[in-house]
């Protein structure tokens, strides 16, 4: 594909970090998982928050879940269209994922959340997909409302300035595509000392106090467990591309920001497409789905195709999938699966490369 999708950004300072953990020998958790944590809390700028750095954002999802006492069979109410990954983190916990409908802008209906609520449920997770987060404040308000907690599924959303506002948990990826890449991981954010303190030992298989000891090269050979943990932790090879990533975040931000600001200027308005309501002042753009003219966008997505564009569709909706399938239909969701379509948005491309993409997409909407 001579134009692709998704591409990670990895430069010298990347090379440089993975070579020097692999020369120390310790590529385990450590010290530069823990400079990782402190420096994601400077970036964040609030010091009372804990960051909590692991091996995806499904695991911190679960991890969140579970810490704030998710059990078997209570349930979660989520928007379908979403990757597999969050339903996932529900389920291997046993819960139950309930899937929602999303509204207009692609975030999840609150009118339809509240709706699938019983005795049973117990927490919300809000996708902030693309980096939409409009109606987030209408979450918050139906959790304090229902007595739900709040777990954000903030993977496409790190850096965007609004998102780390909030006093929720929130849960990032760090994987090879996303807005800061440590090849991969994931991190979740709280406010909450004693569920940070928590998660700390769940990510460690549940050994009590494992962290601070391998924080000093340490290991805990007499330990005690007191629940189910599990193998999520980040070590230090992949923390310290994390950080160099971290180093470069600015760069990588004003490039993923300008080709979004293209893409609106010269795409909105355009026949038989829809852009969707991002504000790129605050928030950094990990994907740029546009929404397609009912029957076309498989059409324009071929178009593409043909001409080394590369384009995807985000998500099929994981009610549509056999093993997350209640019964139900979701109308919006599923009309909006049919319209999406992704176009490239990552660090990698040249201004030529946007050039070529809007007067590919210009030409196919003259000759529909």
């Amino acid at each position: 594909m001579a134009i692709k999708l998704s591409s990670p950004s990895y430069g010298e300072l990347e090379i440089q970090a993975a070579t020097r953990v692999l020369q120390s020998q310790v590529t385990s958790m450590g010290y530069e998982t823990y400079m990782f944590e402190q420096e994601l809390k400077q970036f964040f700028g609030r010091k009372d928050l804990n960051v909590l750095v692991v091996n995806s954002c499904t695991a911190a999802l679960q991890l969140a879940l579970q810490g704030i006492g998710i059990k078997p069979d209570d349930e979660v109410l989520l928007p379908s269209l979403t990757y597999i990954a969050t339903f996932q983190a529900v389920s291997a916990l046993g819960a139950v994922p309930i899937p929602c409908d999303v509204d207009d802008e692609c975030f999840i209906d609150i009118d339809d959340a509240k709706s699938r609520i019983t005795s049973k449920t117990k927490a919300i997770i809000p996708v902030l997909y693309a980096g939409i987060e409009n109606n987030i404040n209408a979450v918050y308000k139906l959790a304090k409302r229902c007595d739900l907690h709040v777990v954000e599924d903030a993977a496409h959303s790190f850096g965007s300035k609004n998102t780390i506002l909030r006093d929720g948990i929130l849960c990032f990826s760090f994987d090879p595509i996303k807005n800061l890449s440590c090849t991969s991981g994931g991190a979740i954010v709280t406010s909450n000392t004693d569920l940070a303190h928590k998660i700390q030992d769940l990510r460690l298989l549940g050994v009590i106090g494992d962290t601070e000891r391998r924080i000093n090269g340490e290991r805990s050979w007499d330990f005690d467990v007191k629940e189910q943990g599990w193998r999520y932790h980040m070590g230090n090879l992949c923390a310290a591309i994390g950080r160099a990533q971290l180093s470069r975040m600015k760069f990588i931000s004003n490039i993923r920001r300008s080709v979004a600001s293209r893409y609106v200027n010269e795409l909105n308005g355009l026949n038989y497409i829809r852009l969707l309501p991002i504000n790129y002042e605050t928030a950094i753009p990990h994907i740029f789905p546009i929404i397609v003219n009912e029957g076309l966008r498989n059409d324009l997505m071929q178009y593409l195709l043909s001409r080394g564009i590369g384009c995807g569709i985000q998500y099929k909706p994981n009610h549509l999938l056999t093993y997350f399938d209640r019964g139900y239909s979701l109308p919006n969701t599923e009309k909006l699966y049919s319209q999406l379509l992704s176009i490239p948005l990552h660090p990698m491309l040249s201004n030529d490369d946007v050039t070529i993409v809007i007067d590919t997409i210009k030409e196919w909407a003259v000759n529909v």
